[in-house]
């Protein structure tokens, strides 16, 4: 009986053992996974910072192009204004 016993002891030591290593891997797979998202939360961040910064630009540009627009506007006026009062004359 004691060989039984020692032989049972054993194996549930055995068990235990390999369910401690699955435990292992399965955390170090989920630490991998977890660096991996971060990884990926930093670059979508970087990402998003630039685009960001990019549709600033855009948005400068387009404002600044419509004054430009606006100002030209206003002189094609007063320049057809004043092309008709020669004309006039």
């Amino acid at each position: 009986m004691p060989a039984k016993t020692v032989k049972a002891a054993i194996d549930e030591l055995k068990n235990a053992v390999q369910s401690l290593e699955n435990a292992i891997d399965s955390r170090f797979d989920r630490e991998r996974d977890l660096g991996e998202f971060e990884g990926e939360v930093r670059r979508v961040n970087t990402d998003r910072s630039r685009l960001a910064q990019e549709l600033d630009q855009s948005q400068f540009r387009a404002n600044r192009l419509e004054e430009v627009n606006r100002e030209v506007s206003r002189r094609l006026v007063t320049a057809m204004e004043t092309i008709r009062a020669v004309l006039d004359r």
